[in-house]
């Protein structure tokens, strides 16, 4: 029996879920074993103050080295490009929904501006990816850090703690959550760029365990790990993580060209540089767009 390693939110356990039942489907039995990361326990800070990469990652990969769990699930998203070279991205899952959403409460919108947002909304983001690009759509708007699972912050924003929020899509999606009562404006992500790798799963297990390795690859989605390999080259050649404003966003159609679009907040203000790229080829495709974001 395969032990799956997994953060303990609830969007994290349906991550988790989710690979259980596809592993079940090629006649694998698991069984979750739930880790809690720095990420999880520091909750009073945005992402851009916590220090260090991979706060979400390292706890359930230091289980992996020392062999408590065979499997691991990460957010992609949060996983850093330059890993443990004792262990290895063995699979990645299907692509869910890419978008962000900017969920606002039915008091605060206002329909005569652009994002249904009233003058002056508090908009809770700890990403400084949202930041900068919120900064771009909307100028008369207050920013402010929210940390808490998917669940915590759509309760806080009920509560008025926050007049609107910006969420992934895909973990809504996946929770099922009814934002019935809730203005949902839902951005293309050509337009508002996610994060390298947002709505996909990555599956990570130990190198050597060549075993677990060919499990993994039957379940393997090839058609987006061609697409997230641009996306991840480009955060890894501009050395980034969850503290980078980098958004990218890559695709492929059905004739087998790429299309990416990406952008660069600078560190100085909100301000940000972007990218928008086709090519044939993926070859030289992340060298390009970085140069032109650098």
């Amino acid at each position: 029996m395969l032990r799956i390693g997994t953060r303990g939110s609830e969007l994290a356990l349906w991550q988790a879920n989710h690979l259980k039942d596809k592993l079940k489907a090629v006649d694998i039995d698991c069984v979750l074993v739930v880790i809690r990361t720095k990420g999880d326990q520091i909750q009073h800070l945005g992402f851009d103050k916590i220090e260090g990469k991979g706060f979400f990652t390292k706890e359930i990969e230091d289980a992996l080295i020392d062999d408590n769990i065979d499997i691991a699930v990460h957010s992609l998203k949060d996983l850093p490009t330059a890993g443990d070279e004792r262990l290895t991205i063995a699979g990645l899952s299907e692509r869910g929904n890419p978008a962000d959403w900017l969920i606002i409460h039915p008091s605060r919108v206002d329909r005569t501006n652009r994002l249904k947002l009233s003058n002056g909304a508090k908009i809770g983001t700890s990403s400084i990816r949202r930041k900068v690009q919120m900064g771009q759509f909307s100028k008369n708007i207050e920013l402010r850090d929210i940390r808490g699972n998917v669940p915590t912050r759509i309760e806080k924003l009920l509560n008025l703690e926050v007049d609107a929020l910006i969420l992934a899509a895909a973990g809504i999606e996946r929770l099922g959550l009814d934002l019935g009562s809730l203005e949902v404006v839902k951005f293309h992500p050509a337009e508002f760029v996610p994060a390298p790798g947002q709505g996909v799963n990555a599956y990570q297990c130990r190198k050597k365990d060549l075993h677990v390795r060919r499990i993994i690859n039957k379940i393997h989605d090839r058609s987006v790990a061609r697409c997230t390999n641009i996306e991840r080259t480009i955060l890894r050649l501009l050395d980034g993580g969850c503290q980078l404003p980098l958004g990218v966003y890559c695709t492929q159609d059905v004739q087998g060209h790429y299309h990416a679009n990406a952008i660069l907040g600078s560190p100085d203000d909100d301000t940000f540089k972007k990218c928008n790229y086709s090519s044939s080829t993926s070859a030289g495709m992340a060298e390009y767009i970085v140069s032109q974001l650098s």
